[in-house]
């Protein structure tokens, strides 16, 4: 039992650590992108800016969900990159 309650345990945090890493990174990078108009560039700069950002910000925010301690650091480090990038994205829109 105690075998079993391991195993389904590190198959959740696993699986967590993957949807952090697909959902996650869409966010961000969608949210990077969005928050980039707030910048006082041209809006075309701002607009190839958040989308040349957004592939990097993907490949950092897989290369965080994995690298964390824990599945559950990696979710809280991208909800407090969120709630940064949120406002300004919300205020750019």
């Amino acid at each position: 039992m105690t075998a079993r309650a391991h195993r389904i345990r590190s198959i959740g945090a696993l699986t967590s650590r993957i949807v952090a890493a697909l959902l996650g990174g869409y966010a961000l990078a969608a949210l990077c992108s969005v928050a980039v108009l707030a910048l006082p560039i041209s809006k075309p700069q701002a607009v190839l800016a958040g989308q040349l950002a957004s592939f990097a910000i993907c490949a950092g925010v897989v290369i965080w969900a994995f690298a964390a301690r824990s599945a559950l650091t990696a979710w809280i480090g991208l909800a407090l990159v969120a709630a940064v990038l949120g406002p300004l994205a919300w205020s750019a829109s």
